[in-house]
């Protein structure tokens, strides 16, 4: 049996809308299976009922809510099961739109549903876990300051052009020998509807904590947003920025500062050796 999928995206509501190529018409009989890559825990759909009507002949549409089926996160591989028999779904649909992206990260969730094609060219689910976060597009060093732009995902806030009071912290804690020293800088941001632009001084920086050494965790705090945001970068195809994102090197007063990302996608700046 030959599935070929055009077209698959999760829309803002949660739903997985394919749309498919087909040998035979749909009877109501078969089933979609999303098996965990990791565990091998599979769902079973009925797609009696999740068939959108109207369909072009040799086509497909489906449409399956995917909230309620108690996913977990990792990745989901699909496949169309019918008489019994499983076919893995081939997709030609590269599955990435930032624009997308970024009206779905609008929504307040806890999980973030993601339609893609796997590097071996098969339809997928990512699942990842979501909390507010300050997603970070761009940063540079500018005149001896630290610059950063990004997009507020996942506070529920309108993307409006609504000025909202926010404020960039940087924060480090430093192991000493004698205890855990904590030294931290603060400066104002601007926050435009879920767009920010924060810029810091790394004089500032250095000056807070005169030994110069160690790493430090930006955060974003903005009027209206319980807690401060971490900044990440998330809402992307990039995974693993640690290794494949690298920023260039800037001394300040002869110290080396070079912004980084951890292991889950989390700027930090080491300042120091």
């Amino acid at each position: 049996m030959s599935v070929i999928v055009t077209n698959a995206e999760v829309t803002l509501a949660d739903v997985l809308s394919v749309r498919i190529t087909l040998e035979e018409p749909l009877t109501g009989d078969e089933r979609l299976v999303l098996r965990h890559r990791g565990t091998g825990a599979e769902r079973l759909i009925s797609l009696d009922g999740h068939e959108e009507a109207e369909a072009p002949a040799g086509t497909a549409g489906l449409a399956v809510p995917l909230a309620s089926l108690s996913l977990t996160p990792g990745r989901w591989d699909a496949y169309l099961q019918r008489d019994g028999l499983r076919t893995r779904m081939r997709s030609v649909d590269p599955g990435f739109s930032l624009d997308r992206l970024d009206a779905y990260a609008l929504g307040r969730r806890t999980l973030a549903y993601r339609a893609y094609r796997t590097r071996n060219g098969f339809l997928a689910v990512k699942i990842d876990r979501a909390a507010p976060v300050a997603d970070v597009r761009a940063v540079w060093f500018r005149e001896g300051r630290f610059e950063v732009t990004g997009l507020l995902a996942y506070t529920g806030l309108d993307d409006d052009d609504r000025n909202r009071d926010a404020r960039l912290a940087m924060r480090r804690g430093h192991q000493n020998g004698q205890g855990e020293r904590d030294a931290s800088v603060t400066v104002a941001a601007t926050v435009q509807g879920v767009r920010f632009h924060a810029a810091l001084s790394l004089c500032d920086v250095l000056a807070a904590a005169p030994e110069q050494e160690g790493v430090w965790q930006p955060s974003l705090e903005v009027d209206g947003v319980d807690g401060p945001l971490p900044l990440g970068a998330r809402i992307d195809d990039v995974e693993g920025k640690r290794r494949r994102v690298h920023f260039p090197r800037v001394l300040v007063d002869g110290v080396p500062v070079t912004p980084t990302f951890t292991s889950d996608d989390e700027l930090r700046l080491e300042v120091g050796a």
